[in-house]
């Protein structure tokens, strides 16, 4: 059985959440935990609470095995750039660019390896 997760707008870009997930993906949940818990990057906080996010949700379903639970899948697409007029970065000859932060959209797969109910297999 799986169970979708989904953060949306965080204030942090694709590539340094890929960097973390890419540890993580494919990995058992409790191990996937231990690994975010010692990663001194940004991202592994937000990483940790969204897979907290998942277990719990995977949990309240009857039938689900917390132990057996995985990764099954971690994409972290780009969302839109934050512009903020107000503030500004010196650029050459003395003129000034605005400050785009990026915004990234997670979504997060947990399985326990079991066909989902209501899907049937075709043959």
């Amino acid at each position: 059985m799986e169970q979708k997760v989904k953060a949306r707008y965080v204030r942090m870009g694709p590539r340094k959440i890929n960097i973390v997930a890419g540890l993580i993906r494919k990995k058992k949940v409790d191990e996937a935990m231990n690994i975010l818990r010692f990663v001194t990057k940004a991202a592994s906080p937000v990483l940790s609470k969204l897979l907290k996010s998942a277990v719990a949700a995977a949990e309240r379903r009857p039938g689900t095995d917390p132990a057996a639970l995985f990764v099954k899948e971690l994409r972290a697409d780009s969302g839109p750039l934050v512009r903020n007029a107000k503030r500004f970065i010196p650029r050459a000859m003395g003129r000034a660019s605005k400050i785009h932060v990026r915004t990234t959209h997670l979504t997060l797969i947990v399985s326990d390896g079991k066909p989902s109910a209501g899907i049937t297999a075709e043959a």
